[in-house]
Order: C-alpha cells, then structure tokens, then sequence
C-alpha cells in the first residue's frame, strides 16, 4: 500500500481540505503532509517465482511487439483442464497486470476478465490468490473497473474475502476498494454481504489487512445503508481498540472511519457502548493535531443531541484538553473545541436524546 503524500505547504492559519479518493475530508484543516489513508496501489504478496524459462520468454514477449500474440495463449491457459497450466496462466498475467500497467487494458480486452472470475471461485486456495490478485491487478485500470463488475466479479470476490488464505483476503479487499471507486458499485458491494467481512478482517487481519479494511469501510461507508451495515456488523468495537493504541498505526484511519459513521444516531450509541467515550478524550489529551481535530469532531456529533453523552463526555475531563485545543489548534480545530465546549457547559438537564 503506498501512501500518498502531498509537498504542499500551507500557513497554519488557512484551512486545508483534505480530500481521499475524490471525498473531501472537511473535517480536517491540519498542516500535514501524510494522508490519513492510502491507496491499494498494487498487489503486494511478493513476486511468485518464475516457474520456468518459458515464463521468463513469455515476460520478454509481452514487452515487445508481441505481447497481444502472448496474452491471447495466456488467456486461453486459463481455460485449461489442467490446474497448474490455470496457475502459471494467472501468475503471468498477475505479473504482466503488475508490471506494465498498458498491459491491464490489453489484457482485459483480449478475455482475461471472465476466466480469472472463475478461478476466484476455485477450491484451490492458490489458484484462487492468483486470480484474485490477477483482478485486483486489472481493477487497477479505470477503463476494466466496469467490465470486472459487470462480468460478475463482486460475489466471487466476497466469497474470497471471507474464505481465501490471508493473503487473498488483503488483496479481495483491494479489489473491492478499487471496484467501490465506481459510485454505483457501492451498494452492489454493501448487499453482496461484503462489509460484515470487512469488519471482521479490520478485527483479526495483519496489519497490512487491517489497514485495508479500513480504507475499503471508509469509501463503501459514504453511502448510508453501508454505514448501518457496518455499525450492525459490530465496527465500533474493533475501531474504539484501534483508536486505544497509538502503537497500531492505525489511530488516524480508525478515526476517519468512526467520523464517518457517526452521522448516524445507531453509530453515536455504539460508540458510547463499546467505551469509545474515554479513548476520544485520551486523544484530545496525547494524540497528534490531526488526532485531536478528527476526535473534536466525533465527541461534537456525538454530543449533539444527548444530554447524557455529553455528561459522560465532561466527566471524562474532556473540557481542559479541549481548551487547550481551542487555543492552540487550526481555526477549524478551535471551531469545533469551542462548539463542544459550549455544548458541554451547558445545563445538563432535560430530556436526552440518546
């Protein structure tokens, strides 16, 4: 996964619009040059070995002015009775996707589409990592994101995602992320069942596998029946332990997602129930700027329509963190700590809205 960074630099005092994947990130104004999340570049499992001098010469090929001559035998190999024969047709085009990004476009349109679907629903988990990975590859090329999904790719890939080896989960992540750029996947990939597996990849992957997931949640979740999906598939929990350690890497994204789930009232409960109330203010207090702003921003949603959220919320010793933040951050920074803290002094009485 690369990460994507920017080399501008801005006075603190202008706000800075973050924007992800074509979103505007409007919560954040931070002179930062790292974005919170990055994008599924590529498939990264490590270059499969060359199984023999045929392949390297079928590689050479597909560099010169035969490479459309080679990738129609390649596709032909996956239509082979023989597994091993669909194995080194898969990992060629795999590589050839990776390598020479003008040979994704050649090689969906001699035919690799449909074929490589078929292998993702094999029984054999390496044939199916390569045909996965094979797809991510292509997906990578926005002219192929249409045709992958039309030829039926997203079950298939949804299947792996709960089934496949470690390896082929990360990467049917990827797929789905680069497959979910496409606005009008986005539900298609929430009702196919996706996102429950998602939550459950961001709980128990590695860290490359979380980190995925959670770039994955964060673009399906702009559509609202994802973000019910993902609260009723249980999110908040593995991303409240996520927020809780600085040492995971994974405060930022984690954040980025739970800001976009809040907009709805289930989300906001979840957060309080799964004791995201005092890892939000831990952050107020130790996190990195744009920690603080983001956090600023879930605690103010939050607390807007529940009298005993914000009790619970000022009894944590939100207030002096914020404070602090309101005299020290970005001008949207101290916006939303002087809007939270005026929610916070206010009289806490009346009828809550939790």
């Amino acid at each position: 996964m690369i990460s994507e960074k920017s080399n501008l630099k801005v006075p603190a005092e202008i706000p800075v619009v973050y924007t992800y994947m074509g979103r505007n990130l409007r919560d954040l104004s931070i002179n930062d040059d790292s974005s919170a999340f990055s994008d599924c570049n590529s498939d990264r499992s490590g270059e499969f070995p060359l199984a023999s001098s045929e392949s390297h010469r079928l590689l050479i090929a597909c560099a010169s002015d035969n490479s459309e001559q080679v990738i129609l035998q390649l596709v032909l190999g996956l239509q082979s009775c023989s597994i091993d024969e669909q194995k080194q047709a898969a990992m060629e085009i795999r590589l050839l996707a990776k390598n020479k990004p003008e040979n994704r476009l050649k090689i969906a349109r001699a035919g690799a589409v449909k074929p490589l679907i078929a292998l993702i629903s094999s029984t054999d988990p390496q044939l199916q990592e390569y045909g996965v990975t094979a797809i991510l590859n292509l997906s990578l090329c926005d002219e192929n994101k249409e045709l992958i999904s039309l030829s039926g790719a997203i079950r298939p890939l949804v299947r792996a995602l709960r089934i496949g080896t470690p390896t082929t989960k990360e990467n049917a992540s990827c797929a789905l992320l680069r497959l979910s750029q496409v606005e009008e996947n986005k539900a298609a990939i929430g009702r196919s069942g996706t996102i429950p597996h998602l939550v459950n990849l961001l709980e128990t992957g590695s860290l490359r596998g979380k980190k995925d997931a959670a770039t994955s949640l964060y673009s399906l979740c702009s559509v609202k029946d994802n973000k019910v999906r993902a609260v009723h598939a249980g999110i908040m929990r593995p991303l409240v332990e996520l927020m809780a350690d600085f040492s995971s890497n994974m405060v930022d994204k984690a954040a980025f997602v739970m800001n976009e789930l809040v907009r709805l009232p289930e989300a906001r409960a979840a957060v309080v129930e799964d004791g995201g109330i005092p890892v939000l203010v831990e952050i107020l207090e130790v996190g990195s700027q744009r920690q603080k702003e983001i956090t600023a921003g879930i605690l103010l949603k939050v607390c807007q329509e529940s009298v005993v959220f914000r009790t619970m919320v000022a009894r944590e010793g939100a207030i002096q963190p914020l404070v602090n933040l309101s005299q020290s951050g970005t001008k949207r920074a101290k916006e939303k700590a002087e809007a939270l803290i005026e929610l916070l002094r206010q009289p806490r009485s009346g009828k809550s809205a939790a």
